[in-house]
């Protein structure tokens, strides 16, 4: 089995760099062993211009039927059965044998290690990877669904069964060739692990509980919210359920932190606390410190000014140091919950709850008498409720909160009603496509009195010394606006519907780019000359 990786390059950026990348000289051809067979590495062209590295994996065939009768594997059943340990695709296919031997041979290449160019490792590259023969159970359709998600361009070309006999159709396998400009050669690696054997949908060794460790570190940045991660969950885990529910319930839990900047840890603990908002005394619970992984929370989010110099001062006159600054989740929770005040609102719908945080701040203050969180996601309600202990509060408490499941770009009868509704860094996950049907269900639809809306502020992301230049805060962001942008957006929203605009920022507002958050808060004027649009035209 075989594939190669090639890339381009400039005087400044030689393409010959993917040798440092890879750890491979271009010079030299190499040979690994395996436990199935010998890898070899060498390099078919090599100059500034162009650079190719080939993978070529002899399987030991004997070897790989001897490993699976000493596992348990090839005994008994049918004779076709026992036959196909010595005839199958194993030796020219690629497979979970390729994917192995790329994690065994490019192992510092996968990491995104490199020494001799640390610069280039975290840069993306214009890169083609071609692989002859690849099974794909699903056929091309399903490759395509797959990687062009990933910022991949897929050129998929079915195998003929026999050149000579037309009529016999086309073969499961395809000649696969995969260009991006946008990937780092790490991500590009990954990807190959991972859905290799998931085009194949067969491993050659037994798939253990470590196997999910081994996924979602493959899995980093990418598998949270791809749109087939059910399919490769269950795939690559080779259909063990218990595993793949394992794993699904793992990328949700980063799904959830990545929405709301927190820590995966952060919501595991959540979960596990054993106090409740119910109880008075109880501080915030489950906020976030300023450690996260996320831009939002690794930089400081006050200033220092922001105290008078009383504040800053012990009763004996001597200086203190001044607070951390509130991580920026924190001070966005804290300006909706005076917005929701200034606006009298007592009956506030959380839209896009996920694990209930801005819920659990709500129920803190007895102004908000009824408290309704909605998700589309179970797994983020099921977190909710065992944050907020629902199971353990107070008749008179949980009589105020309400918990259910609902998609945000569907009409609902059960959003009506309400005194305001909460859109908290919800509209930036949605395709652009969507964002009519939300404005429709929540602003022409339900028609609360109070609108907020919260969403990052593109222009801040140049404050972000970690966040490369062009990406969004998050993997999961579809877009994310300016300050203009979203002033645009909202302006058209209520002159639409009928609601007035004004707009405020949250964090430390630079004078330069403006905050690191951005909100909107929308009033139903009390009469309204606009025509209502209907659902269908707002879906349309």
């Amino acid at each position: 089995m075989f594939l190669t990786i090639t890339t381009t390059g400039t005087p400044e950026r030689p393409a010959t760099d993917l040798g440092f990348l890879l750890h491979k000289h271009p010079d030299r051809a190499q040979a690994f062993n395996t436990s199935h067979g010998t890898a070899h590495v060498f390099y078919p062209e090599a100059d500034d211009q162009r650079c190719t590295a080939a993978l070529l994996l002899e399987v030991d065939a004997v070897a790989l039927v001897r490993k699976n009768r000493n596992k348990g594997k090839g005994r008994g059943g049918t004779p076709h059965m026992a036959l196909a340990q010595y005839v199958n695709d194993r030796p020219y296919a690629a497979s979970s044998l390729l994917a192995v031997a790329l994690s065994s041979v490019f192992s510092s290449a996968i990491k995104g290690v490199c020494a001799a160019r640390p610069e280039r490792a975290g840069q993306a590259l214009p890169l083609r990877i071609e692989i002859p023969s690849l099974p794909a159970r699903g056929g091309t359709g399903l490759i395509r669904r797959l990687f062009e998600p990933l910022g991949w361009t897929v050129d998929a070309v079915p195998v003929m069964l026999d050149t000579q006999f037309p009529e016999w159709g086309e073969s499961r396998y395809v000649g696969l060739v995969l260009e991006s400009s946008e990937l780092t050669l790490a991500e590009a690696l990954r990807h190959l692990y991972v859905l290799l054997p998931v085009l194949d949908g067969a491993k050659h060794y037994w798939v253990a509980a470590d196997e999910v460790d081994k996924l979602l570190r493959a899995g980093e940045g990418w598998l949270s919210d791809h749109p087939e991660q059910q399919l490769i969950t269950n795939r690559y885990l080779s259909r063990r359920w218990s595993l793949a529910r394992e794993a699904r319930e793992r990328l949700e839990l980063v799904r959830l932190a990545e929405a709301d900047d927190s820590e995966v840890e952060e919501i595991d603990n959540a979960v596990g606390e054993d106090t409740g908002p119910g109880d008075e005394e109880n501080g915030e619970s489950g906020e976030t410190t300023g450690t996260g992984q996320s831009p939002e929370t690794t930089e400081a989010t006050g200033t220092a000014e922001a105290a008078g110099p009383d504040e800053s001062a012990g009763t004996d006159g001597e200086s203190q140091a001044p607070e951390k600054p509130a991580p920026l989740a924190v001070q966005r929770r804290d300006a909706i919950v005076a917005a929701l005040r200034a606006s009298d609102c007592a009956r506030v719908l959380d839209l896009g709850c996920g694990e209930g945080q801005l819920v659990q701040t709500l129920l803190k203050d007895p102004a908000f008498t009824q408290i309704v969180g909605v998700d589309v996601s179970m797994r983020a309600l099921t977190i909710a409720s065992r944050r907020l202990k629902l199971d353990r509060m107070g008749e008179r408490q949980s009589s105020r909160i309400t918990l259910f499941q609902g998609s945000l770009t569907y009409t609902d009868n059960r959003l009506k009603g309400y005194d305001a509704a909460v859109l908290s860094e919800v509209v930036e996950h949605l395709d652009l496509p969507r964002l009519p049907a939300l404005e429709y269900a929540v602003f022409g639809s339900a028609r609360p009195r109070t609108v907020l809306v919260t969403t990052p502020n593109a222009e801040y992301n140049v404050r972000w010394e970690t966040l490369p230049a062009g990406h969004v805060r998050h993997s999961d962001h579809r877009f994310e606006w300016t300050r203009e942008e979203f002033r645009t957006w909202a302006r058209q929203v209520g002159e639409q519907h009928g609601y007035s605009v004004e707009f405020t920022p949250v964090g430390p507002d630079d004078p330069e780019v403006g905050p690191p958050t951005q909100m909107a808060v929308f009033h139903l004027r009390t009469t309204t000359t606009t025509t209502p649009h209907t659902a269908k035209e707002a879906a349309a």
